[in-house]
């Protein structure tokens, strides 16, 4: 079971980007067929993105964020000092931002495997559709049996 969740979340994994491609070239076509240049196009654009983001944002600015061997969002709180924020200063306003940023970041890994194991579930009726009734249910189970075998 262990072994046939990780299937499923790498899956969804290696699937969405090229499901972002095919979309993005589609929409690069203008509604015609889809060019080579189009491809092209769309994958210069994510490389580009890619090594800006990684290049400008983690490096200049989320690995110098370190709370005693911590990063992240709470990290860069903590060395704000937000907690100790006046109500109505920037600090404060900060700290709402951060939390915020905390909230997402743990709805986000609430939300992944549900959707990565219902998508595979779903899967199935393409192949039985006479399984559509009982998709939801196996997906609750899979999942219950995924957060019971973590600590």
């Amino acid at each position: 079971m262990t072994m046939g969740a990780l299937g499923v979340v790498y899956g969804d994994i290696g699937t969405s980007p090229l499901y972002a491609l095919k979309e993005a070239a589609k929409a690069a076509a203008h509604g015609a067929a889809v060019t080579p240049e189009a491809v092209l196009g769309v994958a210069s654009l994510i490389l580009w993105a890619l090594l800006l983001i990684i290049s400008l944002k983690y490096a200049l600015l989320i690995l110098r964020a370190d709370n005693r061997g911590e990063g992240g969002i709470v990290a860069l709180l903590a060395l704000l000092h937000a907690r100790h924020a006046q109500p109505g200063t920037w600090r404060a306003h900060l700290l709402v931002v951060g939390l915020i940023g905390a909230a997402l970041l743990y709805g986000d890994g609430a939300i992944t495997p549900a959707i990565s194991v219902l998508s595979a579930i779903e899967g199935l009726k393409v192949d039985a559709p006479s399984l559509a009734p009982v998709v939801v249910p196996v997906t609750v189970a899979i999942l219950i049996g995924l957060f019971m075998m973590q600590k």
